[in-house]
């Protein structure tokens, strides 16, 4: 689409700092905790921001990123028929 803001980003960007960026409150509220978690995670740096001026937000691509990354596999066995 021509005249997108997305199109004015230099290709050299990190994918992960592409699409849509999410306020600490957004973030909050899509991984269901307080807003004091995402604020956690950005100033432990275990989660990508980018700096909007003074303000902070998180690109949804490293939010989704953290939450993969968070993610734990069932374990599944086979169980025995009962004799």
């Amino acid at each position: 689409m021509k005249g997108h803001p997305a199109d004015a980003l230099p290709s050299s960007l990190p994918e992960c700092a592409r699409g849509r960026l999410l306020t600490a409150q957004e973030a909050a509220e899509r991984l269901n905790t307080s807003v004091r978690f995402p604020r956690r995670l950005i100033e432990e740096r275990r989660i990508a921001f980018v700096h909007v001026g003074r303000n902070v937000r998180i690109p949804e691509a490293a939010l989704e990123a953290f939450i993969a990354a968070g993610l734990v596999e069932p374990i599944t066995t086979r169980r025995r028929k009962a004799a």
